[in-house]
């Protein structure tokens, strides 16, 4: 309130000339933000109404026995490892060959044979053509004809911006082909006053990157010292908490081929010094990708126990842009997983 900001609670619509309306109350304000976030996507098929989405997982009355989660990305990867850490017989179901899609390749294949070491069942190039439920459980098709049953189905494939009633006739601003609101790089729409930013722009879908947002919004509108450039999305952290976790900052290999002639791949494969006196065969993996014109650290990946808080760490150094001379400089903590990541030495050369 000393920012002289009021939070209504209840639905709120955009009714266009600088107004919005919250229950019987209309306000009216010189800039109006968008900022609703996403919803879980669903494909309309047979028997969608038997499916769950990831928010059910709390309100269940009872631990499914057996689980199917459909989709390839964070939401259905966490979920798989979850359920199956709490119990549950596991299949996570893609469409594609691989999960994870956006991640570098070695990471991804790490971490599926990680899953299926612990139990987890992967059922890749599959998709579900049909759901029905029968005394209590659910009946799948796939699209090939094969058939399987679980007790729960959870649909993790993907999240749209969340604009079900959200403007009033003609006054919604200029959507893209994808249905997520459009704006230029200071996130103003195509209606005057009216600005939008997380989810709801579909640029990068994480929440500290919509804070993010924010803040470079609240200073260009209000602050005394104006941004001088536009958002800087480049070499954003992120974490994936599957189990194992990932951490990964920059560039992939495949990504960085199509940007620069040739990189220098490090990579490292081991058993964490913690458990090597006890049974526990949890493995971690670390790779660097280097520019080898000009030794800058394109991107780090990594996917074993405590990834993601190493990888945000890092994510310093190579947002400064780290050399590898920087990281082979930096004296390692011993006995770590995240001394690897200075201490790595032998490289392959890889030319696009």
């Amino acid at each position: 309130n000393q920012a002289g900001v009021t939070i209504f609670e209840g639905h709120g619509q955009v009714l266009g000339g600088g107004k919005v309306s919250v229950g019987e109350t209309v306000l009216t304000a010189r800039h109006i933000l968008v900022a609703v976030g996403g919803k879980p996507f669903v494909p309309d098929l047979p028997g969608r109404e038997h499916v769950r989405i990831s928010d059910d997982l709390f309100y269940l009355d009872t631990l499914p026995k057996r689980v199917a989660v459909v989709g390839g990305g964070y939401i259905a990867t966490e979920f798989a490892g979850i359920l199956h850490g709490l119990g549950c017989q596991v299949t996570q179901v893609y469409r594609g060959d691989l999960f994870l899609r956006g991640f570098d390749q070695d990471i991804r294949e790490f971490i599926a044979e990680q899953m299926k070491e612990q139990g987890v069942t992967l059922k890749f190039n599959a998709d579900v053509a049909s759901i029905e439920a029968i005394n209590g459980e659910k009946h799948v098709t796939y699209q090939g004809g094969e058939q399987a049953v679980f007790d729960e189905v959870f649909y993790a494939t993907g999240r749209i911006p969340k604009l079900d009633d959200l403007f009033a006739e003609g006054a919604a601003p200029a959507m893209t082909e994808g249905g997520a609101i459009k704006v230029d790089d200071g996130f103003a729409t195509s209606v005057e006053g009216l600005y939008a930013l997380g989810d709801v722009i579909d640029r990068v879908q994480l929440t500290p990157v919509a804070l993010a947002e924010g803040m470079w919004l609240a200073a260009q509108l209000y602050g005394e010292h104006k941004p001088e450039a536009a958002m800087d999305y480049h070499n954003i952290a992120t974490a994936v908490f599957s189990h194992p976790n990932i951490g990964t900052v920059g560039l992939t290999e495949e990504q960085a081929l199509a940007r620069v002639p040739a990189v220098r791949v490090y990579k490292s494969a081991f058993r964490p010094m913690r458990y090597t006196l006890g049974d526990k065969q949890e493995r971690s993996l670390i790779k660097l990708i280097v520019d080898d014109a000009t030794d800058k650290v394109l991107g780090l990946h990594m996917a074993g126990e405590d990834s993601a808080e190493i990888t945000q760490g890092f994510a310093v150094a190579i947002k400064m842009g780290a050399t590898k001379a920087d990281f082979d400089a930096t004296v390692g903590i011993h006995p770590t997983a995240a001394e690897e990541l200075v201490t790595l030495r032998q490289a392959v050369l890889v030319t696009a």
